[in-house]
């Protein structure tokens, strides 16, 4: 009589995983070219680091942009104060001119170019996504 050999003591037994139901939609829903992008990506391959760097390039080049705008937005008023003294003198609602533009319009001004680039750089990676789950043709 054969003895019965208990796969789980046995290292070199294949393992089973449990069965996965495939439903066709998911499988139509899902191109072919989109599995190949996604495992570039995944795998890191030269495609991949492309795509990659590519997504990485366009958000470097956002926030440049945008901190070129508050570097002359902010960093410009000091500079022109300093050019003409006059303005600096002007008085707005009893409030000397820099005192109002750096304690008062300076933080709507941030928080708008914050609200742009949070816009912009979900823009850039819904963009990068699109691209990606794009199906090849």
């Amino acid at each position: 009589m054969g003895a019965s050999i208990d796969p789980s003591a046995d290292p070199a037994a294949p393992v089973r995983l449990p069965r996965a139901r495939v439903v066709l939609a998911e499988v139509a829903r899902r191109g072919p070219g989109t599995e190949r992008t996604r495992a570039e990506l995944t795998e890191q391959t030269r495609v991949g680091e492309a795509l990659v760097r590519g997504l990485v390039r366009a958000q470097l080049a956002l926030a440049v942009r945008l901190f070129l705008v508050v570097a002359i937005g902010l960093g410009g008023l000091p500079l022109m104060f300093a050019l003409a003294p006059a303005a600096g003198a002007v008085k707005l609602f009893g409030v000397n001119l820099p005192w109002l533009l750096l304690g008062v319009c300076a933080f709507p001004f941030l928080v708008g170019v914050g609200w742009a680039y949070v816009h912009l750089a979900e823009r850039n990676e819904q963009e990068f996504t699109d691209l990606v789950q794009r199906p090849e043709r």
